[in-house]
């Protein structure tokens, strides 16, 4: 049976630091080796989370968006949602809230410059939260204000720029009011509306989004209305209910998940990639370390016939192994993420140059951090430990006649 181990744990460490001196070329390039390996799997997966949280913070901007569904009766249907609809909905037990919004088309006037935008949507304010959608610029309608939120489409139709400069300009709004009979009316709104925000999103149309008070004549027919559930459980079967009623039915939270499942195969498929480097590595971390043992072979034999146990020469070399990991999973860990900050300030450069807003690519959870350090341990262990198991198995006798 082999014996117990003698040498102390701290001796050890300082007995496994030695090849930093014996073998300084070797070793380094080992822990370099190892450290590429790691910062390939940090880099190319904290690209993948932070692709993860720019996609979906732009889809969601509230918690209450991710429990509020959309709906609106079928275009070719003709219908629209009328007031007592809407209070048949706010009564169901499912619901915390409602927010109906009316649509229409309208000339905007800013400057002297007017423009057709083709949809006006006169809503409350809650209507940003409850969608998830918020300017990029600027900020939402307030109550009881005549602001107006315009997107960046709609701005070029009135020759205006999608910058911070047009906040606090004025705007009139001539509208194409709907009658109850289906005919339209012209309604000029007389208090003209102060610019408070600006969505920048080229995907989005040509819109204006005003508040309701706003409006000098009732509104009595919407084209959709947004519906918060009470809580996530009961998301389901509000949605169901609502379907029953004839209503299309749209989620942020769809979107989400979606999103989600695409943004989860990119970062496996870049884990991959990383993963490759870091076999790759760990590879060539074992074969220094088979080759130490062999160059050692002499080395273990003395420390065997001075009394060192088997256990001892397996710990030795299992301790060089797990320092070259430490290292090299601590190095990876920050080439990678020095390699995701500086690529992140050139793109953010490159950004600020063309007018557009800074963003982080790159960003590693705290969790994934610990487990890739982690596993650069337990991968050095596992490098050392077929080297650490021949030499604690051979005698001074076979150690003396390889020298």
């Amino acid at each position: 049976m082999s014996k117990k181990p003698t040498i102390a744990f701290i001796d050890l460490i300082r007995l496994s630091l030695r090849i930093f001196k014996t073998k300084p070329t070797r070793t380094f390039l080992t822990i370099l080796g190892m450290s590429i390996g790691i910062s390939a799997v940090v880099f190319l997966v904290s690209l993948g989370y932070g692709l993860q949280y720019i996609l979906i913070g732009k889809l969601v901007t509230s918690q209450d968006s991710l429990i509020t569904l959309s709906a609106s009766y079928p275009t070719e249907s003709g219908l629209s949602i009328s007031t007592s609809t809407i209070a048949k909905i706010q009564a169901l037990p499912d619901v915390a809230e409602t927010s109906p919004v009316a649509e229409f088309s309208g000339v905007l006037t800013v400057d002297g410059s007017s423009g057709l935008v083709p949809v006006v949507r006169v809503a409350e304010p809650d209507i940003f939260r409850l969608s998830g959608t918020n300017p990029d610029i600027g900020g939402p309608i307030r109550p009881g204000d005549n602001d107006i939120v315009l997107s960046s489409q709609a701005l070029q139709l009135i020759n205006e720029p999608a910058t911070r400069s047009v906040l606090g300009k004025e705007v009139h709004i001539d509208t194409y009011f709907p009658n109850p009979d289906g005919t339209m009316r012209d309604v000029s709104i007389p208090t003209p509306f102060s610019i408070v925000g600006v969505i920048s999103d080229p995907q989005q149309p040509p819109i204006a989004i005003i508040p309701a008070s706003s409006m000098p004549v009732p509104i009595s027919s919407f084209k959709q209305v947004y519906v918060k559930a009470k809580d996530a459980n009961v998301l389901t079967a509000l949605r169901d209910t609502l379907t029953q009623q004839g209503f299309i039915i749209s989620a942020n939270i769809d979107l989400v998940l979606q999103a989600e499942k695409i943004t989860n195969v990119v970062t496996m498929i870049l884990a991959v990639f990383g993963i490759t480097a870091l076999i790759v590595s760990a590879i060539g971390m074992f074969n220094t370390m088979l080759i130490g043992f062999i160059e050692r072979t002499y080395e273990v034999g003395v420390m065997k016939a001075i009394g060192a146990t088997d256990a001892d020469v397996r710990d030795l070399f299992l301790m060089e192994s797990a320092v070259i990991g430490v290292l090299g999973g601590g190095g990876g860990i920050l080439i990678g993420l020095g390699l995701g900050k500086l690529t992140d300030l050139v793109l953010n450069i490159i950004s600020s140059k063309m007018g557009g807003k800074s963003i982080e690519l790159f960003m590693l959870p705290l969790w994934f951090g610990v487990f890739v350090f982690l596993m650069s341990i337990i991968i050095g262990v596992i490098a050392g430990f077929l080297p650490a198991r021949r030499a604690a198995r051979l005698s001074p006798r076979e150690a003396f006649t390889r020298k």
